[in-house]
């Protein structure tokens, strides 16, 4: 195999072909341990001399406060199994202990495995891979690598890739000792994403059966204190940090940070200092809507100011674009959410941030399961980010008083989230041989109940609470376990190609694109062009079948297509990709494809039945004819999403009483997006039938009682004359039931 990627520097710090200035007090005893005493002119990593650029940048690489610590980090690699480095991110931990990493592989002859970096966001990875290849002089998809979700650069010779922890996650469904790897690098650990401190919580499992392997935990303070401890007194590394910015606090309250973050942006442009600025507010909405006002007010400015554009910030679609061409006095205003807060890249530019110390974010219910929009307090830690982002020459503008107490760091994500597909992904792991994930902190038993109790309704289950056979193929599919068992349900429904559809553009970013100022009619008719009466589900059929009927014309391209129509071509390549992905899985474990029949009637009845195998537990009803519905399971009211083919801003197709629904938000106005029409009759004949006694009293309930057993008495008086009569109903419709699970083995 070829040797690994790049790096190779110096052990003692100095640049390979000129002397070593290191004093002999000073040399590293990790130096013999790696094997790397002597000069090397070749790149170890792939047999080449070095070029010049490679010296270049070794130059800049030892200015990295990062590099102060080499020999502490290499000691702490080779005698321990765990170590853990605290440091911000312009300290450079997230480029080079990667490249150490590999060294130390190299060292090893790669017995072990090589070495892998996660990253909490695609384009992290992605941008990590390319500036480190550039640094050890390798060639990005070589030696050094990506992995992120839908999208593969590495080789045979990769021995340094980067990826997203989610990525990592999935490969232990294949190889669950990560045998592979002999270092694994967990970076960006403060973010405490569901993926990442799952990662962590099983490690602690696979280090005891892999004394080989190290692992190596990156983060800020004071995140790293909690990980020590719950390594039991690990080795911890702290890396010097570079001076913050300067920073200016308000002296009033954050209640109207919007308008003041954009009155400070437009201040800070009339003040002619060079520079460009980050602005970062709460939500990707208050993002769009901070970036077409400062678009009009920009307008308003004077020539002598020089030129401002207002960029929206999107790390999914890549890094920072280019300035405008021309005048030098052009200034950009990038528009930021959370998102952008590890941009490592982008302090070159930027010399003024405006943090408006909020942030909006969804927290799951499970006691509704829905999401609930918050708004809430930055950290504290990730309010230092964001100081540190315009370097110690710029100007941090904090929105919120300087004793407003943040707290030290953001909770968990496993705490606020659905953890349902988590606990699918742990109950397979069990299978594999691993034991119980030792979490940082556990899971709300609520929430996991509430997961189980999911998994149980989906029959992922069996009788003792392991993974049945249908749980282990929908472990399989890199889908969430609703979307996982209603494409399951489509193999027997022969409609298999449309549910693929339907769940890769779920799956993807919405196709549906924000219309400009004063184009919202035009919008709104577009995409009436493809509404469909059977309901929102089907639209998304249409719209990609569009799409993919755009490519074949010989006369635009798809991306003139999409901004006519107003959809968001990037968003449908993605559904295109998944779709891809999704086709290959179900080819993989051998299960059937159909051929595609969109539009027939047996089709679109044989789709709702396998959406309702799935999301049997997302029914609502229209109570009053006037759009108000009421569900089922938690007896919440809410109303059809503006984007919904039954919304206010959409043609009238008759707002149908009964509907299945895709998500629903506990916000304002409580919407459910994604909606189609069912019959309940088939809802009767697809939901399990331990799903009724456990679904809460109501008069929809009864509704549907009485079309199990229409003949037998509705008396019902008090919850416990209820629970008889459903237990009588049941009985008496059990030959319908029954008929549909003959049919439908995987019910």
């Amino acid at each position: 195999m070829c040797g690994p990627l790049v790096v190779c520097v110096m052990s003692d710090g100095g640049i390979p072909g000129e002397p070593n200035t290191r004093p002999e007090s000073e040399e590293c005893p990790a130096d013999d341990a790696f094997g790397f005493g002597d000069d090397l002119e070749l790149n170890p990593f792939d047999g080449l001399p070095f070029s010049s650029r490679y010296y270049e940048l070794l130059r800049e690489r030892q200015t990295l406060s990062v590099w102060e610590a080499r020999c502490e980090f290499e000691e702490a690699l080779v005698n321990s199994q765990l170590v853990v480095v605290s440091g911000t991110a312009q300290t450079g931990r997230s480029t080079q202990i990667p490249q150490w990493s590999a060294e130390f592989c190299l060292s090893a002859k790669y017995q072990h495995g090589m070495v892998v970096c996660t990253q909490s966001s695609a384009q992290s990875a992605v941008d990590l891979a390319l500036r480190v290849a550039d640094e050890m002089d390798v060639n990005i998809g070589h030696e050094v690598g990506y992995a992120i979700p839908l999208e593969n650069c590495c080789s045979s010779d990769t021995i340094l890739r980067y990826c997203t922890d989610h990525v990592l996650l999935r490969e232990m469904m294949s190889d669950p000792f990560l045998e592979h790897y002999g270092v694994i690098v967990i970076d960006q650990a403060h973010e405490r994403t569901v993926s990442t401190d799952v990662l962590l919580g099983l490690l602690k499992d696979i280090l005891l059966q892999r004394p080989e392997l190290r692992v190596v935990v990156l983060a800020v303070p004071p995140a790293t204190d909690k990980l020590v401890s719950h390594y039991h007194g690990v080795p911890l590394i702290t890396l010097e940090a570079s001076p913050p910015a300067e920073d200016v606090h308000s002296n009033s309250g954050n209640k109207d940070y919007f308008f003041s973050a954009l009155r400070l942006a437009l201040e800070i442009h009339r003040t002619k200092e060079e520079g460009d600025v980050v602005v970062f507010l709460a939500s990707a909405d208050e993002v769009r809507c901070a970036h077409s006002i400062l678009q009009r007010e920009g307008t308003r400015l004077g020539a002598e100011l020089g030129q401002m554009v207002p960029v929206v910030l999107c790390p999914r679609r890549g890094g920072i674009p280019p300035g405008p061409p021309g005048s030098k006095r052009s200034r950009r205003v990038f528009l930021s959410t959370k998102q952008g807060e590890d941009m490592w890249w982008a302090t070159e530019s930027v010399n003024f941030v405006i943090d408006t110390g909020v942030q909006k974010k969804m927290v799951y219910n499970p006691r509704i399961r829905a999401n609930s929009e918050v708004l809430q307090p930055i950290s504290q830690y990730q309010a230092d980010i964001r100081r540190r982002l315009c370097g110690p020459t710029g100007k941090c503008f904090c929105l919120y008083q300087e004793d407003g107490q943040l707290p030290a760091e953001n909770p968990a994500q496993i705490l606020e989230s659905n953890i349902t597909p988590t606990v699918l992904f742990l109950k397979r792991m069990e299978i594999a041989g691993l034991g119980q994930c030792d979490f940082i902190e556990r899971p709300d038993p609520e929430g996991l109940m509430q997961a189980l109790e999911e998994l149980d309704y989906l029959a992922a289950l069996d009788d003792d609470g392991n993974l049945s056979e249908i749980g282990i193929i929908m472990s399989e599919i890199p889908l969430e376990p609703q979307m996982a068992k209603a494409l399951l349900a489509s193999c027997e429904f022969d409609c298999v190609s449309e549910m693929l559809t339907i769940a890769a553009m779920l799956s993807a970013t919405s196709c549906f694109l924000e219309p400009p100022v004063g184009r919202s009619h035009e919008a709104v008719q577009c995409h009436r062009k493809f509404q469909h009466p059977e309901g929102d589900h089907f639209t998304l059929i249409n719209i990609y079948n569009a799409f993919k009927q755009s490519q074949r014309e010989p006369y635009f391209t798809t991306e003139k297509w999409c901004q006519d129509y107003f959809l968001d071509h990037s968003a449908l390549k993605e559904a295109e990709a998944i779709r891809s992905e999704l086709t290959e899985t179900l080819n993989r474990i051998e299960l059937p494809i159909s051929e595609p029949f969109f539009g027939t009637k047996t089709n679109t009845h044989n789709v709702k039945r396998a959406l309702l195998a799935g999301f049997f537990m997302q029914i609502a009803r229209d109570v009053d004819g006037s759009g108000n519905y009421f569900i089922l399971t938690h007896k919440h009211m809410a109303q059809m999403h503006p984007l919904s083919s039954y919304g206010p801003q959409s043609h009238k197709l008759g707002l149908p009483e009964w509907v299945v629904f895709h998500e629903y938000t506990l916000s304002q106005n409580n919407h459910m997006r994604t909606v189609s029409e069912i019959s309940p009759q088939v809802y009767i004949q697809m939901a399990p039938m331990y799903f009724f006694y456990n679904l809460p009293t109501s008069e929809s309930k009864d509704m549907l009682q009485d079309m199990l057993n229409p003949e037998g008495s509705r008396k019902r008086g008090d919850g416990k004359q209820n629970a008889s009569t459903i237990g009588g109903d049941a009985d008496a419709g059990c030959a319908v039931v029954s008929q549909t699970y003959d049919r439908c083995v995987i019910q």
